[in-house]
């Protein structure tokens, strides 16, 4: 199929805001659209809507207004599903409900012709069993676009496990025709983006439940020390509890109870309670006229200078540890063993407060870790031992905040956060590798395009050093026994190997 010719009929049934989005760009393309919607009046009420957004575009200056009048011509509203009949492509943008989309892609069938195109904008369902009920599900893919797809420039091209191979190889041209950067994926939960973005909330929602820190200090962890845009609880309360919870219930039970995407019932209880986020003023923030509120971070208390002995098994983070002591002008500590009254300051990988000090024979009393993952530029996040006395914590905090860096504090944890976050997500990208979903280069741009994360997972995990995030897992994993943490072989051979995440299999 040609899907660069002038020609080009597209059809779109379900005219909503996935619906107009995805007409909006195949008209401002050149693509000829017929709109239609079960509801009277819905496609001409879309092709009013898309025709004001491309004026507003050419008002901006962003598009010219013979372009925003030529792409508002090739917006066709019909009256019945039978005028779609000479459509090229017909994309369904219809309700998340696999019954009504096998039926709406039956009757298809019988309208189009022979070798039209048939794809479904589903996030959720199979595409397998959407085309399963169709005489040729050969010519049925996935065609996944982002809300608002104008901005979203990702789309997901899925091949069912029956779709014929010019299928996925006309989407992907149709999408790159439409400006956006096309993604193949096999037809699995989640695809790539929704599978992919499980590592975030579910892992920060684990730390939470374990009693580690609260979800705002979680929340400026990842922001400020990984780099997310926002916090998994900012974004859990700007989606909705209701949208998400259910969504990572469904993943987990359609890859039948894998752990690694099990859900928390922190979620299923504040669902309960109708905590939804920001659409019901309160979720895990307060929200006042759309706008969430601040949670103060918590004042550091000032701790007496002391001698400071440090520690790190990673290379080079030993010599961070002795730059900071220096730049703040505290005294070190240069013994084998630490003098009775030293700040004994460590810098883990994977373990916790209480193993580090205990595997390097130290008094866990006087014992305080600080994360180094991502350098000491940033957010630095400390933790202690269930038996660090206070006061040498406070030395701790005023040590690694002499400069103007922020501190958060939390209770000991396999991993701190952030560690056990980045590996987590990493782990399940590498996954996704593994079991051929999409290739390495693609998964990356799914995330980055489709998720907003500052980088592609592998790409990062290849920053922040395989061999580190394997270390990491196999900490978790020994010391929670749970599968959750169980590395990839995609990370574990690639970490052996000192070789990219992003190195595909020959």
């Amino acid at each position: 199929m040609n899907v660069h010719g002038s020609e080009l009929i597209l059809g779109i049934v379900g005219t909503g805001i996935m619906g107009r989005g995805i007409a909006q760009l195949a008209a401002q393309s050149g693509v000829t659209v017929r709109l239609f919607d079960a509801r009277p009046q819905a496609a001409e009420e879309a092709r009013v809507a898309v025709g004001a957004t491309l004026d507003s575009l050419a008002a901006k200056g962003k598009l010219s207004a013979e372009d925003a009048r030529a792409a508002t011509a090739r917006l066709q509203p019909v009256a019945s599903e039978a005028a779609l009949a000479g459509c090229h492509v017909v994309v369904e943008a219809i309700v998340e409900d696999l019954r009504a989309k096998q039926e709406l892609f039956a009757r298809l069938e019988r309208i189009v012709g022979p070798d039209c195109l048939l794809a479904t904008n589903t996030s959720s369902l199979s595409v397998t069993a959407i085309a399963s009920t169709c005489e040729r599900p050969g010519r049925v893919g996935g065609f996944h676009f982002f809300n608002p797809v104008p901005l979203m420039k990702v789309v997901e091209v899925i091949d069912g496990a029956r779709t014929e191979p010019w299928v996925g190889e006309a989407l992907t041209g149709l999408a790159r025709r439409m400006g956006h950067r096309p993604v193949r994926a096999a037809d699995t939960p989640g695809f790539i983006v929704n599978h992919a973005g499980r590592g975030f909330g579910t892992e920060a929602l684990r730390v939470l439940q374990e009693g580690i820190a609260s979800f705002d200090e979680i929340d400026r962890i990842l922001r400020e020390a990984a780099g997310f845009r926002m916090g998994p609880f900012e974004l859990l309360d700007l989606t909705g509890l209701d949208v998400s919870h259910p969504v990572m219930e469904s993943v987990y039970e359609q890859f039948y109870q894998e752990p690694r995407y099990r859900p928390s019932y922190v979620l299923r209880q504040r669902l309960a309670a109708g905590l939804l986020g920001r659409k019901s003023g309160r979720g895990f923030y307060s929200h006042e006229g759309g706008k969430q509120q601040p949670v103060p971070a918590p004042e550091l208390p000032r701790g007496e200078r002391r001698p400071v002995w440090v520690a790190a098994e990673e290379a080079g983070w030993r010599d961070t540890l002795l730059t900071l002591v220096r730049a703040a002008g505290w005294a070190l500590d240069g013994g084998d063993r630490p003098a009775p009254e030293s700040l004994c300051l460590v810098a883990p990988l994977g373990s916790d407060a209480t193993t580090t000090a205990l595997a390097l024979g130290l008094d866990a009393e006087r014992t305080v870790a600080v994360d180094l993952l991502f350098g000491p530029e940033r957010r630095r996040t400390v933790m202690t031992t269930p038996v660090t006395r206070p006061a040498f914590l406070d030395s701790a905090l005023t040590l690694l905040s002499a400069d103007g860096t922020a501190v958060s504090r939390i209770h000991d944890s396999t991993g701190f956060v952030a560690q056990r976050v980045l590996a987590t997500i990493v782990n399940i990208a590498c996954d996704i590798a593994q079991q051929r979903i999409a290739t390495p280069e693609d998964i990356d741009a799914a995330v980055t395009l489709g998720l907003g994360y500052p980088r592609g997972p592998l790409a990062w995990g290849d920053a922040l050093g395989p061999r580190r995030l394997l270390k990491v897992l196999e900490a978790m994993h020994a010391a929670s026994g749970d599968p959750r943490y169980r590395a990839s072989p995609w990370l574990s051979r690639r970490a052996r190997l000192g070789v990219s995440l992003l190195t595909p299999e020959n």
